[in-house]
């Protein structure tokens, strides 16, 4: 997968207006993170370290108040969702009730709006989207590979700290060695399209898509006999329960959990059972694009 590629498939579900101004920014300008289009207010480039405002001409400005930004318009958000949703909005009933759409590249659009309890607690009267671009940087986790190889591992971070680039990297470093499943709930680490995985995840690695995590986890155990499991975002502690059962089976993993430092992890709750029963033996965190700021060596952590 390459940034440009996932840029044009943004590009291709974008209104007329907002597209020609895209189709001008320049290829350094194309590393954005996320692309949001918001009722009445400028299209936004968010980077790591700014945000930016898309004008006319393709430049990016700081200023939002710059006469010459592209300003998204109600119809602009509503004919989107409706490419979204390939000019049928009711079948897709699912990703309005869960509030985003997955495209190809594991690119993930969130979508804002109203949710009405008359249709099911689905998204309507549509007024913002987020394009949030996935992105395979190869050799991102190969430090911490060569450290943690074969066991079971947190990658930790705060928001756009880069865990799930990261938690993919080595996911395609450890399913060229193991036998791997990948519970990949949204389909944004493997992009799976067509029973393949656009996005390289191991030779050696299944993958589990569309399923929730703790389901996944139980499923991959009862039959595809993995070494370890990967996930993302361990949050429930349905998943914590999963996780144990997998463990007492001789399962190792690795997964993503939001915690910027070894306090916040402690602090999670779905986390704490985890690490009283020493399922994982390392913690890596994460500063912003991936960075490792430390791999720390986790021992059993018991409440007082």
């Amino acid at each position: 997968m390459t940034d440009s590629t996932s840029y044009e498939i943004i590009l291709s579900y974008m209104p007329l207006t907002v597209r020609n101004a895209m189709y001008r920014v320049s290829e350094k300008d194309r590393t954005a993170t996320e692309i949001r289009l918001r009722c009445g207010r400028a299209v936004s480039y968010i980077f790591p370290d700014r945000i930016k405002y898309l004008t006319r001409n393709g430049q990016l400005t700081e200023s939002f108040r710059n006469p010459e930004t592209v300003t998204v318009t109600s119809d602009d958000v509503k004919q989107t969702v409706e490419k979204l949703c390939h000019f049928s909005v009711h079948s897709c009933t699912k990703e309005l009730h869960e509030g985003y759409f997955v495209l190809r590249n594991g690119i993930r659009v969130g979508v804002a709006g109203t949710y009405s309890d008359t249709t099911g607690k689905t998204i309507g009267n549509f007024n913002a989207l987020n394009f949030r671009i996935a992105r395979c940087i190869e050799g991102c986790s190969a430090e911490i590979y060569s450290r943690v190889s074969g066991k079971s591992v947190l990658i930790c971070g705060g928001v756009n700290s880069g865990k799930t680039t990261v938690l993919r990297d080595l996911c395609r470093l450890s399913g060229n060695s193991f036998k791997v499943t990948l519970i990949d709930e949204r389909n944004e680490i493997s992009s799976m399209s067509g029973g393949l995985p656009e996005n390289d995840v191991g030779i050696l690695t299944d993958v589990l898509v569309n399923c929730g995590r703790a389901y996944g986890i139980i499923s991959a155990v009862r039959t595809l006999s993995p070494d370890m499991i990967f996930c993302d975002e361990i949050s429930t502690p349905e998943d914590s329960m999963a996780i144990l059962q997998a463990f007492g089976c001789g399962v190792r993993f690795s997964a993503t959990v939001h915690a910027e430092n070894y306090e916040n992890l402690l602090r999670r709750q779905a986390i704490r059972p985890l690490l009283e029963s020493g399922v994982f033996e390392y913690a890596v965190f994460l500063e912003k694009l991936g960075k490792v700021r430390e791999i720390r060596r986790l021992g059993k952590c018991f409440s007082e």
